[in-house]
């Protein structure tokens, strides 16, 4: 059992990057607490920002009951995130509070402005959170927790780097289960930017095969690349991470207890 916090940018960044991962650690009794950034104002294309916050913010909640776990959505807006001081000190302030063994968020070189905000504000905090003079109402953590970022596919500066890669196929409907509490983003926005708003059916019909072969094609396909050196069928659902250089250094052990499962 270990404690996990999620730091991502948006809410359904945690489930769509790290689904499988946070629900087999959920399985073995680890404590999640996820972590949305930004407040979800800005990912829709019709929905008015005053109504979008508080329907993003459900949508999250009902996602992490999925898990068991808490889903909280800070105020910061979406799509102005920058790696600021007040970014930086609330995440050593979530980082204390919490205390996590393992820590996920985005790689400073994804790319959405948010996620490379959010990623560089937790490398910028990583060593930060053992300074006590830094944030000093709250004690920093004991063992310096680990850094793993979620998977990004592009390649400039540098390309993402699997450290680890997960067969977590056996999660595959729990995630769906969480996409799908996502309706304004999986079903609406994400078609819409993608120019295919066309082929999602209407709402009151089973678009639950569509979410399937959608996130299939956006992304389980190009991930599975992480597994290709692997002998045996590709797994259904492969997630990759990135273990950060800038917090904890990972040991054999600590790669046992934070990432159950991985041969």
């Amino acid at each position: 059992m270990a404690r996990v916090l999620v730091l991502g940018a948006h809410p359904d960044d945690a489930e769509f990057f790290a689904g499988g991962f946070l629900a087999r650690h959920a399985s073995v009794g680890s404590t999640l607490r996820l972590v949305s950034v930004t407040n979800g104002q800005s990912g829709h294309h019709l929905v008015p920002s005053e109504e979008l916050i508080p329907r993003r913010r459900e949508e999250a909640r009902k996602a992490g009951q999925i898990l068991k776990s808490d889903y909280v959505t800070w105020d910061f807006p979406d799509g102005y995130l920058l790696p600021t001081i007040e970014l930086r000190l609330a995440i050593i302030e979530e980082i204390r509070k919490f205390g996590p063994d393992l820590v996920l968020t985005h790689r400073p070189f994804d790319y959405h402005p948010d996620h490379r905000a959010v990623g560089q504000a937790v490398q910028d905090a990583s060593y930060m959170v053992l300074v006590p003079k830094i944030v000093p109402h709250l004690e920093p953590p004991r063992r310096e927790p680990i850094v793993a970022y979620m998977v990004d596919l592009f390649t400039r500066p540098c390309p993402f780097r699997a450290d680890v890669a997960m067969n977590v196929s056996e999660h595959w409907e729990t995630v769906m289960d969480m996409l799908e509490c996502h309706e304004s983003q999986f079903y609406e926005w994400m078609p819409w930017i993608d120019r295919i708003s066309d082929s999602v059916p209407p709402k009151g019909e089973d678009r639950r095969a569509w979410l399937e072969k959608w996130f299939q094609e956006k992304t389980v396909g190009r991930i599975a690349r992480f597994w290709n050196n692997r002998p045996g069928p590709v797994p259904k659902l492969v997630e990759a991470f990135e273990i950060s250089e800038y917090a904890g250094k990972m040991s054999p052990e600590r790669m046992n207890e934070l990432f159950p499962g991985v041969a």
